[in-house]
């Protein structure tokens, strides 16, 4: 049985309701939404793939291409971005080489832009995985970069 079907089972068939939770199940367990599970999810739910896509693009939260090894979540909030994530977001981008939501050819890293980490007095803030960093300026991107490397290399 793939991972898509195992969390299908969870829920009951043809029950509309259950659209989200499934999407971010699915998404926990893939790193994001494919083509197939949407496909899986909509011949389950007996809904077109048409209305899955418009809901799902309608929240930030899903992503339809892989994340990379590393993924790194900005705040660009309205403090974060008072405080500089602007220049932060440009750091990154020269860095990686790569736009919000895309991985680096590598598959290494990705980045997305969040609305508020909750962090406002320590921003501007950058997460990867359980770790935050606070007060992070352009200036510490390569090196942060440079060290999350090593761990990218370790999954």
């Amino acid at each position: 049985m793939s991972k898509i079907e195992d969390i299908l089972t969870r829920y009951r068939s043809g029950s509309h309701e259950s659209l989200i939770p499934i999407l971010q199940d699915v998404q926990a367990e893939e790193g994001y939404l494919s083509e197939e599970a949407v496909v899986n999810i909509g011949r389950f739910l007996g809904m077109s793939t048409t209305k899955i896509y418009g809901l799902a693009t309608f929240y930030d939260q899903f992503r339809f291409v892989p994340a990379g090894r590393i993924h790194l979540r900005i705040c660009n909030g309205t403090t974060c971005f008072i405080n500089g994530s602007g220049k932060l977001i440009a750091a990154l981008k020269e860095t990686l080489g790569v736009e919000p939501d895309q991985p680096t050819r590598d598959g290494r890293f990705s980045y997305e832009l969040v609305a508020c980490m909750g962090g406002c007095n320590d921003g501007p803030v950058v997460c990867s995985g359980d770790s935050f960093y606070t007060h992070v300026r352009a200036e510490d991107i390569p090196e942060m970069i440079k060290k999350l490397k090593v761990l990218a290399d370790l999954k």
